[in-house]
């Protein structure tokens, strides 16, 4: 006779995965350790039951992965996780504790993203180390410089400005080799500055064909940027007319996350949008 596994608490890794899993009586029943590539087809097996996964590296991609098997997949924040643990950590012991607390009926859960979604928050992450690039580019320019006796303005847009007149100009605070590596730096800086455009363009182009991204833009302050990073974050409906479907994902980014950007919907203060690295 199979055993019927009502809860599993899944402890994902990169190479080994550890499965908890208890009956319709809260006893553990299955306890298990399967190679990366072994978890689809055990999974696949098994009748739908209710899956906890850390929402750590890889979650969401094993989220869509078990719900195509008829699983009920839910992802939840390590913290939440944490209280649970009833010894030292293991992939044992977490597994335990994912299964224990994917159980309570209070628990709160990270929404799941699609592969769309996903695609957009890469996006913006590549951009944000992108300008970060630009920023200690700009900085050690200004620092190289400021050795040669060239004090520039704090601002990156000053670089922007001198630096084609200190290239062109017999300066003699600037010995040719030294011309020479600024120059490198500048054409560095040029084409990091050409990339980011494009990633905003393309930003730009998803806001203007996504519906959703246009209806959260139309909140004052709230550009393409921050739409569309809203959009990736949270689980949202295109069809929703209200707030109302924002609520899931937003609630638990308030009670959860410290939020790092947060705009009201005009008339509804209980509805903030909250975007968070965690998301």
């Amino acid at each position: 006779m199979a055993i019927e596994v009502k809860v599993v608490g899944l402890d994902i890794a990169k190479n080994v995965f550890q499965i908890h899993g208890v009956d319709h009586r809260g006893e553990a029943v299955l306890r298990r350790r399967l190679r990366r590539a072994q978890v689809a087809e055990f999974f696949r097996q098994r009748s739908p039951c209710l899956i906890g996964i850390e929402a750590t590296q890889d979650a969401h991609y094993w989220g869509r992965v078990l719900r195509a098997f008829g699983h009920d997949v839910r992802l939840i924040a390590p913290q939440f996780v944490k209280p649970y643990l009833k010894s030292h950590k293991n992939d044992a012991n977490d597994a335990e504790a994912i299964c224990e607390a994917v159980s309570r009926p209070n628990m709160r859960f990270v929404p799941n993203k699609s592969i769309e979604q996903q695609d957009l928050q890469a996006l913006h992450r590549i951009r944000s180390r992108m300008i970060g690039s630009r920023t200690q580019l700009g900085n050690q320019i200004r620092g190289l410089l400021a050795e040669y006796g060239i004090v520039l303005p704090l601002h990156l847009s000053q670089v922007r400005k001198a630096m084609p007149e200190l290239m062109e100009e017999d300066n003699a605070l600037l010995s040719g080799f030294g011309r020479q590596l600024l120059a490198s730096l500048y054409e560095e800086l040029c084409t990091l500055e050409q990339r980011i455009a494009a990633m905003e363009e393309r930003i730009h182009q998803v806001h203007r064909s996504n519906p959703l991204c246009q209806k959260i833009a139309a909140v004052d302050g709230v550009g393409p940027v921050i739409a569309t990073a809203v959009v990736a974050q949270l689980r949202m409906e295109e069809s929703s007319t209200t707030d109302d479907s924002l609520r899931p994902g937003l609630d638990w980014c308030r009670d959860s996350i410290p939020a790092a950007t947060s705009s009201v919907f005009p008339g509804s203060p209980n509805a903030a949008i909250l975007t968070c690295e965690c998301c």
